[in-house]
């Protein structure tokens, strides 16, 4: 009776595990001007609001590379979600 709870906390743990390496993903940082992106980190994505994108879309920054001299950042235009916050 007592290997219920543990195979449940097995079962549970996994998942934890998975939201917790997904939420700084799901939470992405916007800024206004591009130049205001410090230390891109690989993986990591930035917004930006510069108005270089068509109507209901944003700028995407991304690190998408490492070299020996930094994270290159990749940019692409992604739809726009939710309304503008000013």
């Amino acid at each position: 009776m007592k290997t219920a709870p543990i195979r449940r906390l097995s079962m549970l743990l996994p998942a934890a595990f998975a939201l917790c390496a997904f939420a700084p993903s799901a939470m992405a940082e916007q800024v206004s001007r591009e130049r205001d992106i410090v230390n891109l980190r690989l993986g990591q994505r930035v917004l930006v609001d510069d108005g270089s994108c068509p109507a209901g879309q944003i700028k995407e920054v991304s690190g998408a590379q490492l070299t020996t001299t930094g994270v290159i950042p990749a940019r692409k235009c992604i739809p726009r979600l939710g309304s503008k916050k000013r």
